[in-house]
């Protein structure tokens, strides 16, 4: 792996900084107007609140099970501000408080609750979601190339309302935000090795887990993979990222719907049972730290794959580190640790990049917020 640049500290980026004095507490906001949390519990939300904005970090208390792991993950850390910590462990460590909080590892009554599902329910119940799946009727009757390459589209970008299922060729959004595009070396790698296996990293529930589902439909009935790994977090983290449950209620939204999309449901219901589809929910994914540190079992898992489809912004960031990259270093330099092939497919909703041509980041210098607003994207593949 090339040298690398120095960790992004939120005090150093304005977006990150506001994650914690803007974001966080609007999000805390917003989850004690929708549960019936006792007077500990908004106590407890509350204070971390402070904490966030004007106060330190503090550690996890000596009763919770993973105290004494966060204890030497965070030892030089603790009683710093949240702003003068490494970004990618305080946002992690942020989410980890938030679940202390709310009880959520605690025995009792809120045990295992999951503090955004509202939020999850609310989009998947939608009428993007609805939407989407309407729209598959149409994506089915593309050329078998042409339909790929829509629903691989559509699992880039998530949950943007305005692109979905619907980009179909000839009509709808151009993917003129993307600004590298490893796509069809993608599917090159997926046509030469057909027949193994391969893993998806999972980023977002809702819509973007329906996108996910019929993506990974689409390569096991048409033989691009043999069976397909799907990694999802173990508990609740970063608002929307997806559990297993939320695997299981996109999928029950396709079975329930008509069409096409009842059958992707039903296919890839039969494909779980005849372990075609396989999940998998390992801790480290909700560790504060990136890919170069990940424990030997799942390196075994990612190595014989034909190739490890990471979604989403936070998997990018871990996959080439949330650093200052200058963004034009080759993703393969940056990526040359992970085991066996990858490919990132990412909105750019943060500050890190690598990748970009210089022709490319010149145009984009010009555009303001253009690494933070989700605007542009990249399919970068490293074979």
């Amino acid at each position: 792996m090339t040298q690398q640049p120095p960790q992004i500290i939120s005090s150093e980026s304005p977006f990150a900084g506001d994650v914690f004095v803007k974001r966080h507490p609007a999000l805390i906001e917003r989850l004690i107007a929708v549960w019936p949390f006792a007077p500990g519990q908004r106590r407890a939300l509350s204070e971390l609140v402070e904490e966030n904005v004007q106060g330190v970090i503090r550690p996890l208390p000596d009763s919770a099970a993973d105290a004494g792991l966060w204890r030497d993950w965070g030892s030089s850390l603790y009683g710093q501000p949240w702003t003068s910590v490494p970004f990618l462990w305080a946002e992690s460590f942020f989410y980890r408080r938030l679940l202390e909080a709310t009880g959520y590892f605690e025995p009792g009554p809120w045990r295992g609750v999951d503090p955004f599902a509202p939020f999850k329910q609310a989009e998947l119940a939608g009428e993007v979601v609805s939407a989407e799946i309407a729209a598959l009727d149409d994506v089915a009757a593309l050329a078998d190339e042409e339909r790929g390459q829509a629903l691989l589209l559509s699992s880039l970008w998530g949950n943007r309302a305005d692109l979905g299922f619907q980009i179909t060729a000839g009509r709808g959004i151009e993917a003129s935000g993307l600004v590298a595009d490893d796509s069809a070396r993608l599917w090159e790698l997926l046509r030469s090795e057909t027949g193994g296996t391969v893993a998806l990293v999972a980023d977002n529930a809702g819509s973007e887990m329906v996108a996910d589902l019929v993506l990974i439909d689409h390569l096991l009935t048409h033989g691009l993979a043999d069976q397909v790994v799907l990694h999802v977090k173990p508990s609740p983290y970063y608002v929307s990222d997806a559990t297993l449950g939320d695997v299981a209620d996109c999928l029950r939204a396709l079975l329930h719907s008509k069409g096409k999309a009842r059958a992707v449901g039903e296919r890839l219901r039969e494909a779980a049972a005849l372990g075609r589809l396989r999940m998998r929910a390992d801790a480290y994914f909700c560790a504060p730290f990136d890919f170069t540190a990940m424990p030997e079992g799942l390196r075994r898992e990612f190595a014989p794959a034909t190739v490890t489809i990471l979604k989403g912004d936070l998997n990018y960031r871990r996959l080439v580190g949330d650093r200052w990259w200058e963004p034009t270093v080759p993703f393969a330099e940056v990526t040359d640790y992970f085991p066996g092939r990858v490919a990132a497919l990412r909105t750019l909703k943060s500050d890190v990049i690598v990748g970009l041509e210089t022709s490319t980041l010149a145009g984009l210098n010009a555009v303001p917020h253009w690494r933070t607003s989700g605007t542009h994207a990249v399919v970068q593949v490293r074979s």
